[in-house]
């Protein structure tokens, strides 16, 4: 069997995960043996600080977006925020251990603990960035499509060498399935194929394989090439289903005939909405009066703005916002709002950047029209338009909306309709691999939309 010499996105990705947890592991070693006054050491103190540690790097990791592989390549981003998380990391465990245990510390460890884990952890990066400058990092692609499908191999091969992103992968031959050439130029595929490290299919049926391409694919696997579908591809790269692709029947996108029912996922969520329902409404009571104090001066007008959107099962339903535009914002007719709108008064551009305009929607979520993780829900006059252009559209009323969603911390504010089809690729990823793992992605996500003004 051929050695594998390219390691895909997830794989790079584990192994940096493995490095950063090796250099946290150590530091905390360091400072709980050595750091801390004997007197005060423990299974607990031991215990505690390990499980801190580990969970609070990890969390600031994956908030402030560590493991993306296209940015730790720049070197200066790379050693900038490994010291600025691994302090932010340190300084936790360090202020953990004096408030829950009330310990006392040697000075010279506890020294070494703050100021060299950062160092450690910002060499660890730059090392593994080096690294993979050196070694290969792209894997050669052999696509293989239908041939009546001619007119999306260009968009499809785009895709799969990168679109606004560096999926780690290049497409070097392409083939139509049913062409009766087996040649590239003066070789053979069979030739061409030794440079190749991965197949991708994107074929409306497998059974449909010619027997000759057939063999060829069962020796790539033999000699441990990756072979993937390029639903497969489109998924895990760039965590979205391939609405444009137009070999997925409803059922076999989705896989709507193997639901189940998942109890813990349910019970999730419950307690998801009743808890921040909890604490958003009371931030929402707290603010209300302050918003409308400033309302009289710099956006005067009504308080509150209301709008019909399509709910679950495409049932209408009132949602409440901050008014945030000028009173007869669509005088002239129902339209998206975009990125530098005209209609939003200068308070409603504060009240949008800090998501404030939001915070009246938990009146939705107390009347069950809506939950906080889930497609945003759209007005009827464009899903009916949306509804035309793709037949997918109306699986996003599967499930209640929600204030927050897969589509909204992995894509731009929606400005048009073509955004809208973007964003209801990532919908519909997120309908069919729906776990609690993947909701608190999404929290996480939208607590740093919202901490550090992202998007509009």
């Amino acid at each position: 069997m051929a050695k594998r010499s390219v390691l895909n996105s997830i794989e790079r990705k584990f192994i940096l995960v493995v490095g950063d947890l090796v250099v946290v592991l150590a530091a905390i070693n360091v400072f709980v043996n050595h750091g801390i006054d004997k007197e005060f050491v423990s299974l607990d103190l031991k215990t505690w600080m390990f499980v801190i540690g580990v969970c609070t790097y990890l969390m600031l990791a994956y908030i402030l977006d560590f493991y993306n592989l296209e940015k730790i390549a720049k070197r200066g981003y790379a050693i900038g925020q490994s010291l600025y998380i691994s302090s932010l990391f340190v300084f936790v465990v360090f202020i953990s251990a004096v408030i829950f245990f009330d310990a006392s510390f040697w000075r010279i460890p506890l020294l070494i603990f703050l100021a060299l884990s950062p160092i450690q952890i910002a060499l660890w990066r730059l090392l593994f960035s080096n690294v993979f400058r050196i070694i290969p990092t792209v894997r050669k692609v052999f696509y293989v499509y239908d041939s009546n499908s001619e007119h999306s191999l260009r968009e499809n091969v785009e895709y799969i060498n990168g679109e606004n992103t560096n999926t780690f992968y290049k497409v070097k031959l392409t083939h139509a399935m049913d062409s009766e050439s087996m040649s590239v130029g003066k070789k053979t595929v069979y030739d061409a194929l030794e440079k190749i490290d991965t197949w991708i299919l994107n074929v409306k049926d497998y059974n449909q394989i010619p027997r000759r391409l057939e063999n060829l694919l069962l020796e790539s696997i033999l000699k441990g090439k990756e072979v993937l579908s390029y639903t497969s591809f489109y998924e895990n790269i760039y965590e979205a289903m391939p609405i444009r692709s137009h070999y997925h029947s409803f059922y076999e996108l989705l896989q709507l005939k193997n639901k189940k029912i998942r109890y813990l996922q349910v019970v999730f969520s419950f307690m998801v909405n009743f808890v921040l329902s909890f604490f958003i409404g009371i931030i929402f009571f707290l603010v209300c009066p302050i918003v409308w104090f400033f309302n009289l001066f710099l956006n005067r007008g009504p308080l509150f703005y209301t709008q019909l959107r399509v709910g679950q099962y495409g049932k209408e339903f009132k949602i409440y916002k901050f008014r945030s535009m000028v009173v007869d914002a669509e005088k002239a007719g129902a339209k998206m709002a975009s990125k530098n709108d005209t209609r939003v008064t200068p308070f409603g551009k504060v009240l949008r950047t800090f998501r404030i305009d939001e915070l009246p929607q938990i009146l939705s979520v107390i009347q069950g029209n809506m939950t906080f993780i889930g497609p945003r829900p759209e007005r009827k006059v464009f899903v009916e338009q949306l509804d035309d252009m793709l037949p997918f559209y109306s699986i996003r009323h599967l499930y209640k909306p929600g204030i927050t969603g897969w589509a909204q911390v992995k894509y731009k504010y929606g400005e048009d309709l073509q955004d809208s089809i973007k964003k209801l690729e990532y919908d519909l990823y997120y309908i069919k691999n729906k776990s609690i793992t993947l909701d608190l992605r999404i929290i996480f996500k939208t607590i740093t939309t919202v901490l550090f003004s992202r998007g509009v």
